[in-house]
């Protein structure tokens, strides 16, 4: 990764460390907010909107159609990964597994991991790699799509990093983040997804994030 996009992932890792640090307050809602002016009862009354994560239509590792409307209602953390990634990758899975563990099996969670190697992995090499993670069908998916949508959606929805870089170990270049998303699909925190105490800040602001 280069310097720029190192920089860039630290700093929102560090908004997020400090924001985490005291679980006495509601988690903050990252990203940009809109003034919104309705009508209610005869009056204007303007409110703030926060950015949610645009649309998107994906196929799972079971070649299942995965949309917004897939996770609504839900709180679910994203990452981009791609299976032949030579460096950070495995050690996000080992995290990621932790993440799932602790949640298997409640219906208010997912995790969506998205492949920045569409061309690669396919399908089938999805269903292998989350068979051998362990992962269920429903719960921890595996996606993949057009790989312009795949990065727009890192990079616009997600505030994540998803790039071909020919000087990078594997050819691409990525933020290694956990992305947590609330059930009316904005971004609650970012975390580095290769260490396991931000994992654990993590999964506490999930907790958090639950009894909202």
């Amino acid at each position: 990764m280069n310097n720029f996009l190192k920089t860039i992932f630290a700093f929102f890792i560090g908004i997020v460390y400090f924001s985490s640090c005291s679980h006495d307050h509601p988690l903050p809602i990252l990203g940009n907010r809109y003034a919104v002016t309705k009508e209610v009862n005869g009056q204007l009354i303007t409110d703030s909107v926060y950015q949610q994560i645009p649309p998107f239509s994906l196929i799972n590792q079971d070649s299942q159609i995965i949309t917004n409307q897939s996770v609504l209602g839900k709180i679910y953390v994203a990452d981009f990964f791609f299976t032949s990634c030579p460096t950070i990758c495995p050690v996000m899975k080992k995290e990621m597994i932790k993440v799932y563990k602790k949640y298997k099996g409640n219906p208010q969670v997912m995790m969506l991991s998205h492949t920045i190697d569409p061309e690669f992995d396919t399908i089938a090499l999805l269903k292998d790699f989350a068979t051998r993670l362990g992962a269920d069908g429903t719960q921890w998916m595996f996606l993949t799509g057009n790989k312009d949508s795949i990065y727009n959606l890192a990079e616009q929805g997600y505030y994540a990093t998803a790039m071909p870089d020919s000087t990078e170990p594997g050819g691409y270049v990525h933020s290694g983040g956990f992305i947590l998303i609330d059930k009316q699909q904005r971004v609650r925190g970012i975390y580095d997804g290769t260490n396991s105490e931000s994992v654990d800040e993590l999964l506490k602001d999930m907790d958090i994030l639950l009894k909202e």
